[in-house]
């Protein structure tokens, strides 16, 4: 069975202070992945609230020109940049372009490992 899903803004919800939309997993998976993505949308002169996770995380942008903060790090980034964002290291996004940046979030794993009690 093929199963096809449709990157568009219309579907996404506000998480992360942007919009984001759930691609992996998607509804009605027979098994659950080892990893989640998301589509992401950041209007201009937006930024997205600062994260932190368990997880590691590659950014694919799709669209626009921003800036990743990752500690005190920072690096531009522009429509076909694939960007690696190390876990457990605090990071945000700034669009300081003039249209949407929109891209591709990878995370894994899926869900982030509980602490040791």
């Amino acid at each position: 069975m093929i199963t096809k899903l449709r990157i568009d803004p219309a579907l996404a919800e506000s998480e992360f202070g942007m919009a984001c939309q759930r691609i992996i997993p998607w509804s009605g998976a027979a098994d659950e992945p080892p990893l989640g993505a998301m589509a992401c949308f950041l209007d201009a002169g937006a930024s997205s609230a600062p994260d932190v996770h368990d997880q590691d995380e590659v950014m694919v942008v799709l669209s626009g020109t921003g800036t990743v903060l990752l500690d005190d790090e920072r690096e531009s980034i522009a429509a076909g940049d694939v960007v690696v964002l190390e876990r457990n290291r605090e990071h945000m996004v700034v669009n300081d372009g003039l249209a949407a940046l929109t891209w591709i979030a990878l995370y894994w794993p899926l869900h982030e490992p509980r602490a040791n009690a």
